[in-house]
């Protein structure tokens, strides 16, 4: 039981240090409004 702790912990830790690396990383979830970045809409589907 121990080393299933230790992985997530390890693991954990690993995930962190590599997205506080990444640059730029929203980790604030959905976003609506303004702060929301857009796309463009896909073009109809050809018939």
């Amino acid at each position: 039981m121990w080393k299933i702790a230790l992985a997530f912990v390890v693991f954990a830790a690993l995930a962190i240090f590599i997205l506080s690396k990444g640059g730029n990383i929203d980790m604030g979830g959905e976003k609506h409004g303004a702060e929301a970045v857009q796309s463009e809409s896909p073009a109809p589907a050809a018939k």
